[in-house]
């Protein structure tokens, strides 16, 4: 069993929690399914509005299903969660992200 079946047991067995659906939408990333990546990471941020990981990575998702509108509100969401916790290095990681989203296009 691989760890989104792994991942997807505890889910279905109740052991539902934002780092669950973090590691849950990080394995989709890396299996290249960021539509299910980003619904558990849309669950992730709803259970804990300031977990900058998964704003950050929900971002990443959005914007490589070309939601460029959804991706802004994250990483925007993102950065306030991590200036909140004091998380300087994921706020302009996300900073730079969000630009790029918002520059005009070449």
């Amino acid at each position: 069993m691989g760890m989104i079946e792994n991942f997807e047991k505890m889910l279905a067995d109740g052991k539902d929690s934002p780092l669950l659906r973090f590691l849950l939408g990080n394995e989709y990333m890396k299996a290249e399914d960021t539509a299910k990546a980003s619904a558990h990471l849309h669950a992730a941020v709803a259970l804990d509005a300031s977990y900058s990981a998964a704003w950050k990575l929900l971002g990443k998702a959005l914007a490589l299903q070309d939601d460029v509108a959804g991706a802004i509100e994250a990483y925007k969401n993102g950065i306030g969660a991590a200036e909140a916790k004091g998380d300087k290095q994921a706020a302009k990681e996300m900073t730079v992200f969000l630009k790029r989203l918002q520059a005009p296009p070449k």
